[in-house]
């Protein structure tokens, strides 16, 4: 019997072997560059849309706060004038 398990651990792959070996999600035919390289346009799309919509936002915030601060300075240089 122990011969038969030392015949069969020397015949089984090491585990190294065994492990699932990174690939890649699309192959080189001309087909899938064409599919890669319009998601990429998409993407870019996207973040480009993305961008401008924070722009707008920072653009509004700007813009209130220095009301905001208009606010402030006349609230501030009416309570100096009564004191």
């Amino acid at each position: 019997m122990l011969a038969r398990i030392a015949a069969r651990s020397a015949v089984r792959a090491p585990r190294a072997a065994m492990t699932p070996v990174a690939m890649r999600f699309y192959a080189d035919n001309a087909f899938n560059k064409k599919e890669k390289a319009h998601e990429d346009q998409y993407a870019r799309q996207h973040e480009k849309e993305q961008i401008e919509k924070l722009r707008k936002q920072i653009a509004q915030k700007q813009a209130e706060l220095e009301k905001l601060q208009k606010e402030h300075d006349e609230l501030n240089s009416s309570g100096e004038k009564k004191q």
